[in-house]
């Protein structure tokens, strides 16, 4: 790593399982902010035993390894009145408290952001949920295709008639992205002066707001024309042509215009058929949506003629967006990875793994992508930083307030 880390000198305490909160605290340490993630005793974040194939079999979790990456693990049970009080002085030199647990639990531990204002009021509360306070649904679970579900994210994903959840958790992975943004924008605010009078401010996601906010477009289409749009597998409502065709090599193809002007270049440098350039049905963007089937049959023929190969030059030549249609195990093995640098070793209780940089590419500074934490790994060094002896440290393990020592 070169340069000083952005977030050097920052720590987060999280009370974190799944992908949202940890996503958030994830990216606030790959920038150098130290996290000190609090897991139950009694097997910690259940993310960890999703699966076991990271170095498996009896490995790791992928959804685990994926979002916890550079944070310091500590064992406390937070029921005990020792836990707790454990945890409140971990705040006490916390810049911020990150939390996704179910509704009302942070409330019931005395560290709702009310709770953190009175005791800790330079800390920052994070609290991500399912659906936010004062509404119907507030009190539900919600987990990611839960959340895609409700927020209609799954009703334009798919065929019509057969709905699908989008692969990724988008709604996990978004708002943790965006619960990052806060604490950033929140400690740069702070810095420059400008934080409010009084505690710090509290900040609230839910997956529900994140994906509604995700779905803007769907739903201002929808809001204003009262259409509900069906979903078009690999393509896209909004612009036509634009989809995935297969070549004569067995490969797909995916090719789009955004234009009239890329339309025009389609039809007559590409599938060479001036004949649906000049015809008046396709003339715009909103004519083409409405007859997309006629061309792409045409552009699904012309593409049947020719290997992918011969595709994708002829489409780059006339400046037309193109691209293979990839599954994981290509994309692992994409050349334009390696060729670009992407790959990272990163350490973990299984031995070493390889893992993508961070998307962002930073001048004099690279992301420390630190090691996966064992459960509990880093309980007695945490702890002994808080004037802890030894025999202390003991006497809690003895009475089950912190997990077993990690060797």
């Amino acid at each position: 790593m070169s340069g000083q880390a952005p977030l050097a000198g920052i720590t987060v305490v999280a009370m974190e399982q799944a992908v949202s909160a940890p996503m958030c605290t994830r990216v606030l340490a790959d920038f150098g902010a130290r996290v000190i993630k609090v897991e139950n005793p009694k097997g910690g974040d259940f993310a960890r035993d999703y699966d076991d194939v990271v170095n498996g079999p009896g490995g790791l979790a992928a959804h685990f390894v994926w979002c916890n990456r550079g944070k310091e693990s500590v064992t406390l049970n937070t029921k005990s009145p020792e836990g707790i009080e454990l945890l409140h002085r971990l705040l006490d030199r916390a810049d911020a408290f990150v939390s996704n647990l179910a509704p009302g639990a942070t409330a019931r531990l005395g560290l709702a952001p009310a709770d953190l204002a009175e005791r800790h009021p330079n800390v920052l509360p994070v609290e991500i949920d399912g659906y936010g306070p004062g509404g119907p649904i507030s009190h539900k679970r919600a987990y990611d295709l839960l959340v895609q579900a409700e927020a209609g994210s799954c009703a334009v994903t798919g065929y019509p008639g057969m709905p699908a959840k989008p692969g990724p958790p988008v709604a996990d992975f978004t708002t943790g992205l965006y619960a990052a943004m806060s604490i950033v924008a929140l400690l740069l605010g702070r810095a420059r002066g400008n934080a409010p009078d009084g505690p710090a401010p509290s900040v609230e996601l839910s997956l529900f707001d994140v994906m509604t906010d995700v779905m803007g477009y769907q739903l201002t289409y929808t809001q204003h024309s009262g259409i509900d749009q069906q979903p078009l597998g690999v393509s896209s409502p909004a612009v036509a042509p634009y989809g995935a065709y297969k070549t004569r090599d067995g490969q797909t193809v995916v090719l789009g215009t955004t234009n009239d002007r890329e339309w025009q270049r389609v039809a007559r440098e590409i599938i060479n058929r001036p004949d649906l350039a000049d015809d008046p049905r396709f003339a715009t963007n909103p004519d083409r949506c409405a007859h997309r089937e006629i061309l792409d049959e045409a552009i699904g023929s012309w593409c049947a003629q020719h290997d992918l190969v011969d595709i994708q030059r002829i489409a780059d030549e006339a400046g037309i967006g193109n691209s293979r249609y990839n599954v994981p195990s290509e994309v692992v093995a994409h050349p334009h990875l390696t060729a670009r640098d992407r790959w990272r070793t990163v350490a973990t209780p299984k031995g070493d793994i390889q893992a993508l940089r961070p998307p962002p590419v930073i001048s004099g500074f690279e992301q420390p992508m630190g090691p996966i934490p064992a459960l509990g790994e880093h309980t007695d060094k945490v702890l002994a930083e808080l004037g802890l002896a030894a025999d202390d440290i003991a006497r809690l393990r003895a009475d089950g307030v912190i997990g077993p020592e990690v060797s």
